[in-house]
C-alpha cells in the first residue's frame, strides 16, 4: 500500500549539441518507489491498448520500431504503461503529472479504435518515427481517459511530449473536456497548467539573459558583485511546475552546446542536476492539496516528493541513460545491441545500478610522495 496517492512530478527539456544532435532529459518525482521496469520491445509485437467494455474496440496492432522504455504497472493485473522512452528512429516519450486533465467523453460503441490514455507512450514509440507522424495520426484517434489504480483511481492525470531527432517538440494534454496536440518550440514541460500557460507566463522571464551584470551605481555610488553568477538572480528558485518550466527554458537555451556526442550527454546530466530534489526538501501534511493538486493520502503524517529517477536520452545514438535516487552515476541502455533480439526482455529498475569506481586501491598503488618539509 502506497504511503500517499503519488504524483508524477517531473521536469523534461531538449538540448543539442554543436551539430543539431539531440538529447532529452527528464527526472521523475514521487513520495515512493514504485515497481519500474526497463524493457526492450522488438519491431513486430503484438501491442494491444484497454477499452471501459467492448475488447474489440481496443486500438491493437504490430509495432513497427523496436522501443527501449521505461514503465510502471498501474493496476492490480500488473498491466505495464510507458512513461519513459525511446524508438529506434529517434522518437522519444516522457509522460508528466497533469491533475487537471479532463478528456472528451469518447464513444466506443461509435469509433473505429480507441486508445487508453496510459498507452501514449507505448503507441507512439511503437507505431511512429517523429513527431509529424505523431500529430498526424491524433488527429483522428479517439482516446479515453481511464482511472488508474496506482495513481489512487484517478482518471490518467497526465500529459505527454514527444520529441525527435530534428528536434520537433508536441505535448498532448487533455483539458476542458477536449483533446489537444499543439507544437513545443520551447522544448520544455513541467506539470500543470497546460502548455500554453506557461509559454506565456515566459513573457514574465524576458530579462533573463545568461550574461553577467557585475557592476551598477545607485545615487554616485558604485557597486560590483564580487562573484560570477549574478545572471541567474531572477531565476525561480522554488521546485513548483511554473518555477522550474522556467529554469528549465533557461538552462536549456544558454548551456553549452557540446562538440561530441559524449560530452554532451555529461552536459545534460549536469542541466538535469539543477532538478534533482532530495528528500524532505519540501514535504506535504497528511490531507493537505500537493502533488499537483492531489490530496495527500495514507498514515503517514507527512510525504515528501524526491527525484526517484532521472533519465537522459540520445535520440541519434538511442541511448538511454538511468540514475536512481540511491545512484550517484548513471546506468547505460544502447538500443542498437538490441538490434536481432526478437523477443521482449525487461529488468526491474531497482536492480539497476549506475557504475561507481573506489578508487581506494589505486591511490594505495600509486605514487609515493616525499614529504615537502
Amino acid at each position: 500500500m502506497l504511503a500517499q496517492t503519488p504524483a508524477i512530478a517531473c521536469t523534461t527539456l531538449m538540448t543539442r549539441d554543436a551539430s543539431g544532435g539531440v538529447y532529452h532529459g527528464r527526472t521523475l518525482e514521487l513520495a515512493s518507489w514504485l515497481p519500474y521496469n526497463v524493457v526492450y520491445v522488438p519491431a513486430g509485437t503484438w501491442l494491444k491498448s484497454s477499452t471501459p467494455t467492448d475488447a474489440d474496440k481496443a486500438l491493437q496492432g504490430s509495432s513497427r520500431y523496436r522501443v527501449l522504455a521505461i514503465t510502471v504497472p498501474v493496476d492490480a493485473a500488473g498491466s505495464n504503461k510507458v512513461v519513459e522512452g525511446v524508438n529506434e528512429e529517434g522518437l522519444s516519450f516522457s509522460a508528466l503529472m497533469y491533475a487537471g486533465a479532463v478528456g472528451p467523453q469518447v464513444r466506443i460503441e461509435q469509433s473505429q479504435k480507441a486508445l487508453a490514455a496510459a498507452d501514449l507512450g507505448a503507441w507512439g514509440l511503437s507505431q511512429f518515427k517523429n513527431v509529424a507522424e505523431v500529430k498526424a495520426a491524433m488527429a483522428n484517434q479517439p482516446v479515453w481517459l481511464a482511472g488508474l489504480a496506482v495513481l489512487g483511481g484517478l482518471k490518467t492525470p497526465l500529459h505527454y511530449i514527444f520529441y525527435d531527432r530534428a528536434g520537433n517538440s508536441i505535448v498532448i494534454e487533455f483539458a476542458d473536456g477536449k483533446q489537444s496536440v499543439n507544437d513545443n518550440p520551447i522544448g520544455v514541460m513541467t506539470n500543470g497548467p497546460e502548455l500554453s500557460w506557461h509559454l506565456t507566463n515566459l513573457n514574465n522571464y524576458s530579462f533573463l539573459t545568461n550574461v553577467d551584470k557585475s557592476t551598477g551605481s545607485f545615487n554616485g555610488v558604485n557597486v560590483a558583485q564580487p562573484d560570477s553568477g549574478i545572471a541567474t538572480a531572477g531565476l525561480p528558485a522554488s521546485n513548483t511546475s511554473v518555477g522550474r518550466f522556467v529554469r528549465a527554458a533557461y538552462y536549456s537555451t544558454y548551456v553549452e552546446k557540446a562538440k561530441d556526442p559524449d560530452t554532451a550527454i555529461v552536459t545534460l546530466a549536469h542541466v538535469m542536476n539543477n532538478f534533482d530534489r532530495p528528500r524532505d526538501i519540501t514535504i506535504d501534511q497528511s490531507g493537505a492539496v500537493a502533488n499537483e493538486g492531489v490530496a495527500t493520502t495514507g498514515k503517514a503524517a507527512f510525504s515528501s516528493e524526491y527525484t526517484t529517477w532521472t533519465a537522459l536520452t540520445d535520440l541519434n545514438r538511442g541511448l538511454l541513460f538511468v540514475r536512481t535516487y540511491m545512484d550517484v552515476n548513471y546506468a547505460k541502455f544502447d538500443l542498437a545491441a538490441f538490434k536481432d533480439v526478437k523477443e521482449i526482455k525487461a529488468i526491474p529498475l531497482a536492480g539497476v545500478a549506475g557504475s561507481s569506481i573506489d578508487a581506494t586501491q589505486q591511490l594505495l598503488a600509486g605514487k609515493s610522495v616525499p614529504n615537502a618539509e
